[in-house]
């Protein structure tokens, strides 16, 4: 993957150029492996000046280091000057369509709440648009900011990071109808692809017994992370997603 180096070097908020504004930006991302690394969306990261900072729920914010980032399949890697004491488990079963998932995040982080949402639906199916294989369609409903977040199987283990819910406007004018519930999640060989690139350790098991969805949630709590940053709105704007 390409370091991405410049995005990382930490320039103050103020040095934009006078026509470029700073906006907040923010997204999630989860622990990957017990050395402090976290992985989330490069378009959640993109265009951040100054600081990264990640917060495991109700604990204070810790500094974030851009590692690499791969623009292509939307993946970057984070480092904190930390270990967590909970890592996500990648699981190695595969997943089919009609499995049951959870997809934890923090949408509109500080309009609707300020803890992480659990939102659950399926594998809808195996593939993205135009056919994508690096992605999964899900159902469960996700909103900017959810995007880096993780999709856990009924076990509570990753089988997707979420990306993107499909841009309605852009759909509606194709088709005529407004498309609900089509969201996408990157697939799990795709992310670990990118880690084994990054030479970063992770964990992976077979798929374990089924859990209510408050245990899923309960237990990624200690995981995944609200991503805020300072960014320069035309590095966002030009690279805006939809996720």
């Amino acid at each position: 993957p390409k370091q991405a180096a410049a995005a990382a070097t930490g320039q103050p908020a103020s040095t934009p150029s006078k026509s470029a504004k700073t906006i907040n930006k923010s997204g999630t991302g989860f622990v990957i492996s017990s050395n402090g690394h976290v992985v989330t969306n490069q378009h959640v990261v993109d265009g951040c000046v100054g600081d990264i900072h990640g917060n495991l729920s109700g604990e204070a914010p810790t500094k974030l280091r851009l590692v690499s980032s791969d623009e292509t399949n939307d993946l970057a890697l984070l480092q904190a000057p930390n270990s967590f004491k909970e890592v996500a488990t990648i699981r190695d079963k595969p997943i089919r369509p009609g499995d049951a998932v959870v997809a934890i995040g923090y949408p509109f982080h500080g309009l609707l709440t300020s803890d992480f949402t659990v939102t659950t639906g399926i594998v809808s199916s195996l593939s993205g648009v135009l056919n994508d294989t690096r992605y999964l369609q899900i159902s469960a409903a996700v909103q900017p900011g959810n995007s880096g977040g993780p999709l856990l199987d009924t076990g509570g283990e990753v089988v997707g990071m979420v990306a993107a819910k499909l841009n309605a406007l852009k759909f509606a004018k194709a088709t005529g109808e407004i498309p609900e519930n089509i969201n996408f999640a990157i697939k799990t060989g795709t992310l670990r692809d990118f880690l084994d690139n990054s030479v970063v350790p992770y964990v992976t098991a077979d798929a374990k017994s089924e859990l209510k969805t408050s245990d899923i949630a309960r237990s990624a709590r200690a995981f995944t992370l609200l991503i805020a940053c300072t960014a320069t709105e035309q590095s966002a704007s030009a690279k805006k997603s939809d996720d």
